[in-house]
Order: C-alpha cells, then sequence, then structure tokens
C-alpha cells in the first residue's frame, strides 16, 4: 500500500513516498522539477492547469491566474473566475489533484492516502479547510500535520542516533514558523511554537516589486506607474523572485523594467534587498524571540541545533542574522523538501501502525518489506511517538453578570499539549434564562488575550436551560483538541440531560459543500 506526503505551500508544493530501500523520495512532475508552483490557471471553467505554465500565464492573463491561495485558507471569501466563485478550499484541491495526478503518472500507482502539511500556526479553522481541500480533491487525507514536526521526522531519520533539542526557523513562501522540538529515544516533542501566517518570501518579493516600480517611476516619470498595468505587475512578480533567487549567490542582479514603451534597468544589490525587507527578517527574530522565551518557562534553555527549512531560508542573511542573535550555526535542512519528505514518513508510519493496532499485522508485514525495513527499524516505528501543542488558544464568550461586558474564557492555551480536553461549568446571567449561547473562540492575534476583538468566534450553538431556574445555573462545557489541532466542543445540561455538541465545521464550507465540490472537480480537466 502507498502512502504519499504532502507540502502543500504557499508559492511551491510537492509530493513524496517512501521508496524501496526505505528513504523518503520526493516525486517529480510531468514538467520534470521536483517542485510545483502553487499557481492555478483557469484557460475555462471546465479546463485548469497548475504549475508552471499557470504561473508563466499569469503574464498574460492575470485575472484567470491565481496563486498564495493559502493564505485565504479557512477565511470565508472567494475568487470569481470565469463567473464562478472559488473558495480556497477548491482551489487548493487543484493544486492537490495535480500532485496527485502526477505521483500516479510517475509511480504506476494511484496516489489517494495522504498526509498534508500546514504550518504550525495554523488554527483549527486554516487545518480544516486543508482537510476538506483534500477530500474535494477525491484524497483520503491520513492525518494534518504541522511543517516543523514534518522536517523534524526528516531531521531525525537522518541523525537516528541522537538525542537533540532542535529550534526549527521555517521561513517559507508565505508563512513563518519557529518550532522547539526535542527528539529523544526516537521519540518527537513539540515544546512549543509561534509564527505568523502571512510572513513569508512572498511579501520579500513584494518589496522588491515596489523598489522595482519606484526606480521606473524616477527614471520615466512620465511613463505612469507599472503596477497599474496587471501584465506588468505580473512580469515584476516574477522579475522580483528571480532578482532574490540569484542573489542568494550573487552580490548584484539587474532586472529590466518594461513598460508604457519604456525601459529601465534597475541594479539590485544583495545589499539593497536586505536593507527592503530588515523589517520583515527583524519580525522573525522578534518570533523566534517569543518562542525561546516560551520554552525556557518550560525549562528548555539549551539547543543543540538550530534548523532552517523552507525555501526562503536560503537568503544568506537569515542564517547570518540568526547565528548573531541566538549564537547556533544554522544548518540548512534540505530546505525545499524537507517537509513534504518527513510528510511521507509520517504517512508511512502512521498507516503501518494502524495496521498493527487493527490487527492487520500481514498488511504491515507488507509495508515494510516494500520498503526494505529491518525488523529493528519496524519496531521502532511501531514504538515511536509524536508529541505535538496547541498554536492557538480556544475559548467561550463569557458575560460579566454585573457589568454585561463580554470577554472569553479559554478553556485551551496556547502551547498545551496535544490531545487537549478540559471541562469547566459556566453559569447563566439571568433569572429565568430560557437558553445559553455557546459562541466557540480562537485566539486571533499573536498573543493570547480575553478581550473579545482580539479572537475569531468560529463556531456557534445554542443549548435550553429548564424553566424558572435562578441565575447562576450550571452548563458543562467540554473542548477537545486532538493531535490534529482540529477542535470538539460538548455543552450538557446536567438537569435535563440535553446536550450540543459542536464539530466546530470551520474553513468555510460545509460538508454537503464539499461533497458538492468534489463531485464538480471530478468533472474538470486538471493538468
Amino acid at each position: 500500500m502507498a502512502v504519499y506526503g504532502i507540502d502543500l505551500g504557499t508559492t511551491y508544493s510537492c509530493i513524496a513516498s517512501i521508496d524501496d530501500v526505505g528513504r523518503p523520495a520526493v516525486l517529480r512532475n510531468m514538467e520534470g522539477t521536483d517542485t510545483t508552483p502553487s499557481v492555478v490557471y483557469f484557460e475555462s471553467g471546465e479546463n485548469v492547469v497548475v504549475g508552471a505554465t499557470a504561473k508563466d500565464t499569469a503574464v498574460l492573463e492575470p485575472d484567470n491566474v491565481v496563486s498564495l491561495v493559502k493564505r485565504d485558507m479557512g477565511r470565508d471569501v472567494t475568487r470569481p473566475i470565469h463567473g464562478i466563485d472559488f473558495t480556497p478550499e477548491e482551489l487548493s484541491a487543484f493544486i492537490l489533484l495535480k500532485l496527485a495526478t502526477d505521483a500516479r503518472t510517475t509511480t504506476g500507482e494511484e496516489a489517494r492516502d495522504v498526509v498534508i502539511t500546514v504550518p504550525a500556526y495554523f488554527g483549527a479553522a486554516e487545518r480544516d479547510a486543508t482537510r476538506k481541500a483534500g477530500r474535494i480533491a477525491g484524497l483520503n487525507v491520513i492525518d494534518i500535520v504541522s511543517e516543523p514536526i514534518a522536517a523534524a521526522i526528516t531531521y531525525g531519520v537522518l541523525n537516528p542516533d541522537a538525542d537533540r533539542t532542535i529550534l526549527v526557523y521555517d521561513l517559507g513562501g508565505g508563512t513563518f514558523d519557529t518550532t522547539v522540538i526535542s527528539l529523544r529515544g526516537g521519540h518527537i516533542e513539540v515544546v512549543c511554537t509561534d509564527g505568523d501566517h502571512e510572513l513569508g518570501g512572498a511579501d520579500w518579493d513584494a518589496r522588491l516589486v515596489e523598489h522595482l516600480a519606484e526606480r521606473f517611476r524616477a527614471e520615466h516619470p512620465d511613463a505612469g506607474d507599472p503596477l497599474d498595468d496587471k501584465q506588468t505587475e505580473q512580469q515584476l512578480r516574477r522579475d522580483a523572485e528571480d532578482a532574490k533567487k540569484a542573489l542568494t549567490t550573487r552580490t548584484s542582479h539587474t532586472v529590466r523594467v518594461m513598460h508604457a514603451g519604456r525601459v529601465a534597468a534597475v541594479e539590485v544589490t544583495r545589499e539593497k534587498l536586505e536593507e527592503l525587507t530588515k523589517d520583515l527578517l527583524d519580525r522573525t527574530v522578534e518570533i523566534t524571540g517569543r518562542t525561546l522565551s516560551t520554552a525556557a518557562e518550560k525549562g528548555v534553555v539549551d539547543y543543540d541545533d538550530l534548523v532552517l527549512v523552507g525555501g526562503s531560508t536560503k537568503m544568506p542573511v537569515v542564517a547570518a542574522r540568526l547565528e548573531t542573535e541566538l549564537g547556533l550555526a544554522p544548518r540548512l535542512q534540505d530546505p525545499d523538501l524537507a517537509v513534504a519528505k518527513g510528510a511521507a514518513l509520517y504517512a508511512f508510519e502512521e498507516t503501518y501502525r494502524r495496521f498493527v493496532r487493527e490487527g492487520a499485522a500481514e498488511r504491515a508485514v507488507e509495508m515494510a518489506n516494500r520498503a526494505g525495513l529491518s525488523a529493528e527499524q519496524q519496531k521502532q516505528i511501531a514504538a515511536r511517538q509524536i508529541k505535538t501543542v496547541a498554536s492557538h488558544a480556544f475559548g467561550i464568550v463569557v458575560v460579566d453578570r454585573e457589568s454585561g461586558a463580554e470577554g472569553v474564557a479559554h478553556l485551551v492555551h496556547t502551547n498545551d499539549a496535544l490531545p487537549a480536553a478540559r471541562t469547566e461549568d459556566f453559569f447563566t446571567v439571568y433569572d429565568d434564562q430560557a437558553s445559553a449561547d455557546i459562541r466557540v473562540m480562537e485566539q486571533a492575534g499573536v498573543v493570547e488575550s480575553a478581550e473579545l476583538p482580539d479572537n475569531t468566534e468560529i463556531a456557534t450553538g445554542e443549548i435550553r436551560v429548564p424553566h424558572g431556574k435562578k441565575a447562576g445555573w450550571p452548563i458543562r462545557v467540554t473542548f477537545e483538541l486532538d493531535s490534529s489541532g482540529l477542535l470538539n466542543v460538548t455543552a450538557v445540561e446536567k438537569e435535563t440531560g440535553e446536550r450540543l455538541e459542536l464539530k466546530v465545521d470551520v474553513g468555510g464550507m460545509s460538508e454537503e459543500e464539499v461533497e458538492r465540490s468534489r463531485k464538480t472537480l471530478s468533472r474538470v480537466q486538471v493538468s
């Protein structure tokens, strides 16, 4: 049974599986590259192109091309293309389907059972939306796993005999996370995590685009703003990304900015790029410092390695700045592919362990033999534990009985160990209150806060209160957050036994909409 790991990235995605000697290997796409641009081009409502061709087409048909979809995951937004409104889940499903289809062509086997990675700082809504995207693509999503955990799995396999405490600094195309991870006896435990899922390499590109446009306007003040033209803007974004990549190995690079029949040759130095983006790097350092402080509160103060993950960590200034700030020599850990490889390992191990748990020993042995695993390696896989933490706090809205002010009482806190379960009694505010609203909230800001504006409502329900009860009648609420970061909430009125269960169906799409989208997408040609 083949299983796969998918790194569904903001700017690039890739898929990996376990080869016949037990190693994770990234599968090349039909264009012959390890990674696929996370860009979707709608030639029509029935024909969709994903990847490099879609990215190239953005310059010619910007209105029919969608990118940076990952930043919309978990939000109730749509993108109108050819008169059809597409949700982030549907757009991500096209990318997933492209990866799975190319993998099937490469291996000759159906790529259906997958683990999909998400940034550690993704909350319940984003994780739920990612799982739904997989289902819309017709995939069986074994699990959703955080990118730093996937990277740590890859690291652990490459360094199997070492017990280490590592800091994973993950700067991808559109998201940023820092995570402290303990590797002990083959087990993986997340100590704490922090991040910003709207900070990544695309922001470096955007700064460079603004600089190139500014230099063009200064040289040709009568030619208008190149950013007012969608095609020119898309070309500038391509050029900016190429320049950023060139400056990882060179100290200068020249970009030809063309607009309205005029040309400006703009030389960009590595020093200038670093100056333009210093505040972005500062933000990553600030978040990293916050992560280290949280880890110190948990008793972790010494680190063996600083592991860099994500293509944007190739910028020389990243390693140099971190070494200066932290006193640790950073290690580039296969930055573009480590996450997909770790996800493939996780998918393999989870499936193997499930077969063992369910008594399907023959299938487990078949998997192990196919991957060339020794009896000792099988024993290690069966015993390995992966422990993670909550990336956000979760709670419900409560009302102060005296002032009437609303606030949030958190039952699950940031960096609580997962799975987490907590039960607490809450009380009615008024005499003869007929019902109680259960409004489930998720931390929205960078730090946990009881203030209502600092949280996002992700689910709501109502439970009846027996007639004639005085203020202060109890309602018992239970929060259960699983190891994938998906939340279930239960409220119980104890006298009548009435029960409200909220599966927290967040992510913008209902189950019925997911099924409709899956059927619709199955009729679309994706290449």
